[in-house]
């Protein structure tokens, strides 16, 4: 296992190696006899953290002023110190590691020039017909966060959101039929009475009024009879059509006249890949409806399981999305938090644990250790919380979802009441019932650290 972690791991692999060593002794020297915790919400009784290391308290007793004064200038003497090595300790970790060379900025501020580009001809397209409305793409996933595991084949992910084109509306249904940790949805679209409506400066036929025979000569057809099965949205037509929209859209497009379009195989997204002979993007378009006004979606992303083509589960992509947007304009210059998040996933790659996991596990610590701690001289602490804490949720098979049932979001972040009132879901759901499945954690861990 440790061969398949090295191969998946690549040049930072040897970085790893040589930085064990100092983190070993350090993780020695912090932890001590017994090592505090940090409490957080969790499982059950609650979950804990491991907190970082140098932070026991130093007791300086009460021997009289001279003596407080001594022990205060030794005490900082001793920060001091501490200070500098910890910044040595981090500064040499980082040295050792060969990051992958990206420029994640450029190449986001690209696709969104592009996502804006195919906004503009979606919406003049469309806009005299009776499929989904499209509004502009949100950028979502990692790349767009500002960190990847992987050095190549970068995936940008976008959410193109939909709103019910006129006559039409959009109920979204729970699925209560075999409900998972993830909560899934059913889109029902219902027609509108449209009597003396117009639809680009021409009265239109209600689809409620007038018969089928007229509707099928002199108007386009409804939704329920182009992207539906039985009245509800389908995500496989769906995302058919929106291929088809891309292509057509394409050779429109400024980006076209430089790059090649090669659409990729997906029945539950649109994923393409352009190229200039240099440079290649892989981009995945998926689609979803908006939960109200919220952050939240449910869509045509795909679960592990099968998933049917009616049913759109519920993603949190956009909140997770704000939430690093948030930490962003908190951090002061030097803060690292997204080379802990990009250095431990790919640390872990080849491993069972998926890059979600380590995610989750980050944006938690984030909600509770201050940005601040989290630069140079902090590397090693925070990669020995990231670790301890992936320990402890495995050991005790629970890592909550960081926002489902989470009141301690940003204010910024809008979620239904349904999520905010909702029990915690523990994403290590599956090792709480399957005891094989957990050995085979608790090893996958032993491997990786």
């Amino acid at each position: 296992m440790a061969a398949v972690r090295r191969q998946a791991l690549g040049p930072m692999a040897t970085g790893w190696r040589q930085a064990q060593g100092p983190m070993a002794a350090r993780r020695r020297q912090a932890r001590g006899p017994t090592a505090p915790t940090l409490p957080v919400p969790g499982g059950p009784g609650g979950q804990w953290l491991p907190e970082g290391a140098g932070n026991h308290d130093v007791d300086v007793g009460d021997e009289g002023e001279d003596e407080d004064n001594d022990a205060n200038e030794e005490g900082d003497a001793r920060n001091e110190f501490e200070h500098d090595w910890d910044d040595n300790i981090g500064r040499m970790v980082m040295e050792h590691i060969q990051w992958p060379v990206q420029d994640l900025l450029r190449e986001c501020q690209w696709m969104t020039d592009l996502m804006e580009s195919f906004a503009i001809y979606f919406t003049h397209i469309r806009s005299d017909s009776f499929y989904p409305v499209l509004q502009e793409a949100i950028e979502v996933r990692s790349a767009f966060e500002g960190w990847s595991p992987h050095e190549q084949d970068v995936v940008y992910q976008v959410l193109a959101p939909m709103t019910p084109p006129q006559g039409h509306n959009f109920h979204l249904e729970l699925d209560t039929a075999g409900q998972g940790q993830v909560r899934n949805f059913h889109v029902y679209v219902q027609q509108e009475r449209t009597c003396g409506s117009s639809q680009q400066g021409k009265s239109m036929l209600c689809f409620l009024h007038h018969p089928e025979e007229e509707l099928s000569r002199n108007q386009d057809s409804s939704l329920l009879y182009t992207l539906c099965t039985n009245s509800y949205l389908d995500v496989h037509k769906t995302g058919y059509w929106f291929c088809q929209l891309v292509r057509a859209v394409w050779p429109a497009l400024l980006q076209s006249h430089n790059w090649h379009l090669v659409l990729l195989p997906s029945r539950r997204s649109c994923q393409f890949k352009v190229t200039n002979g240099r440079e290649s993007f892989h981009i995945e378009m998926l689609f979803g409806v908006r939960q109200g006004d919220s952050d939240i979606f449910v869509s045509s992303e795909p679960r592990e399981t099968y998933t049917s083509s009616t049913i759109w589960p519920e993603r949190h992509a956009m909140a997770e999305m704000k939430f690093f947007e948030y930490i962003t304009r908190q951090a002061p210059p030097g803060s690292l938090y997204l080379k802990y998040l990009q250095f431990f996933t790919r640390l872990q790659l080849g491993l069972g644990f998926s890059t979600y996991t380590i995610k989750t596990i980050v944006m938690h610590l984030l909600s509770i250790i201050p940005v601040s701690q989290w630069c140079r001289r902090h590397f090693v602490r925070r990669l020995l919380d990231i670790s301890g804490s992936l320990h402890t949720c495995v050991e005790v098979r629970w890592l909550n979802h960081f926002i489902v049932g989470d009141r301690r979001l940003p204010e910024e972040i809008s979620l239904p009441v349904e999520i905010l009132t909702d029990s915690p879901c523990n994403l290590f759901h599956d090792l709480e019932l399957d005891p094989v499945a957990h050995s085979q954690a608790m090893s996958q861990y032993v491997d990786l650290y």
